[in-house]
């Protein structure tokens, strides 16, 4: 078993991940149509200087090849827990990027004990946190959308099946039309402390960032009392795009808010 890189056995697929760097485990989770390569280009060699960064590939996107299996948040978090088991890391901490920070919260909905502490960069926990603007935009999405973009030269040269990127597309898009919802009472329970990174135009509503936040940590005057574990971070003038080109920003606040130490009640 190479545990540097190399395809696990999970759940029916064979999962594609890549670990680099030495220290405590964070596991980063891409996002949709994504792969290692063109989500976490600059984060990833910034992360590995003081961490072990696994850095996956979800099913069907890269070097995973899909299965006949519905795409959910549900099945990529089981997928991620499998892929935990399979190199013996009892717990890691999470970092994902919309979709992949849609699943970072159903790993630690559903599998509570692997899950350290997460980090949910522009994501949202039910269907409608995104703007009406992006909700209408879903249902018109097509391949056609992506022709000659990073998103289809990426798949097509690490694809198992080059030749399936249209039939990928829409099976993707599939889960963003379909309601979702994780359950505001099972985000409350989780036992990991979170920090949501969103930008100020990133397509989900402020409201909805908000009451990501209220459910782990609320508004206090955290002067006057102890605060919760959970973090939250708005960067200005930043779309959901631009945010991944922000890791000159976003890196010092993870390693900052992974490396905190629990406070003392």
């Amino acid at each position: 078993m190479n545990l540097n890189k190399g395809h696990a056995p999970v759940r029916g697929l064979k999962m594609y991940y890549e670990v680099h760097g030495k220290g405590a485990p964070v596991v980063l989770l891409h996002g949709s149509f994504m792969t290692i390569t063109n989500n976490w280009a600059e984060m990833l060699p910034r992360l590995a200087k003081s961490r072990q960064v696994i850095a996956v590939e979800l099913q069907g996107h890269g070097r995973t090849a899909d299965i006949n299996r519905d795409f959910s948040h549900e099945n990529l978090a089981d997928d991620v827990a499998a892929l935990l088991d399979y190199l013996k890391i009892p717990q890691a901490d999470l970092l994902g990027y919309s979709m992949g920070g849609g699943v970072a919260m159903q790993v630690a909905i559903r599998h509570p004990q692997k899950v350290r502490k997460v980090v949910s960069v522009s994501a949202v926990f039910r269907h409608d946190g995104w703007v009406k603007e992006a909700l209408d935009a879903f249902p018109k999405m097509d391949p056609g959308m992506l022709k000659g973009s990073p998103i289809e030269t990426e798949y097509k040269k690490l694809s198992p099946t080059p030749e399936k990127f249209d039939t990928f597309i829409k099976r993707v898009i599939q889960m963003d039309l379909k309601p979702y919802d994780f359950g505001a009472a099972k985000l409350k329970a989780t036992k990991a402390p979170m920090l949501f990174i969103h930008g100020d135009a990133d397509g989900v509503r402020l409201d909805h960032i908000a009451e990501m936040f209220r459910l782990k940590g609320d508004e206090i005057f955290g002067d006057m009392r102890p605060r919760s574990e959970s973090r939250l971070a708005i960067l200005p003038d930043t779309t959901h795009v631009t945010l991944m080109g922000k890791s000159n920003v976003i890196v010092p606040m993870v390693n900052d808010f992974l490396d905190a130490q629990p406070q003392r009640k």
